[in-house]
């Protein structure tokens, strides 16, 4: 029996709630649903994602390979990173990759949360590491539909 049903919210710690609303806004092309004192609240394609400012010491920034991937088409690449660029959002570089494996946009929001734009599918990852990746050990998928 499967008690989870799936990804309910994403929840971040944040330090000034005014310029991160605008990133997720402007960014990640967020809807804002809600706006209290310390918290809001945004739709983003159907992801509830939370904000919450906390007084907290942040100043270990160190980034890691931790990060939230969103799904963008190959056309809209190029013009993607230029409007993070453009909007003066940090961006990362990325790791080296096969041209099977897709392509991927690391970037920062202003509190070092990591995210990813990413132009390929699990079932193209799937494939690619099936392909090329002899290590890798793969098991059957299973699709739930409770």
């Amino acid at each position: 029996m499967a008690y989870i049903k799936g990804l309910n919210h994403l929840c971040f710690s944040v330090s000034n709630l005014d310029s991160s609303i605008a990133f997720y806004r402007d960014i990640l092309e967020g809807k804002l649903l809600a706006l209290g004192r310390k918290l809001a609240y945004f739709d983003c394609q159907g992801l509830w994602i939370a904000l919450n400012q906390e007084d907290v010491d942040r100043s270990n920034r160190d980034v890691t390979y931790t990060h939230i991937a969103f799904s963008i088409d190959e056309r809209d690449y190029d013009a993607m990173k230029q409007r993070l660029l453009d909007y003066g959002v940090t961006v990362l570089e990325g790791r080296e990759r096969a041209q099977e494996d897709k392509r991927s946009i690391y970037f920062l929001d202003p509190d070092h949360h990591c995210f990813e734009f990413h132009t390929g599918t699990l079932e193209e990852r799937l494939q690619y590491y099936r392909s090329s990746k002899r290590h890798i050990q793969f098991f059957e998928r299973v699709d739930r539909h409770d």
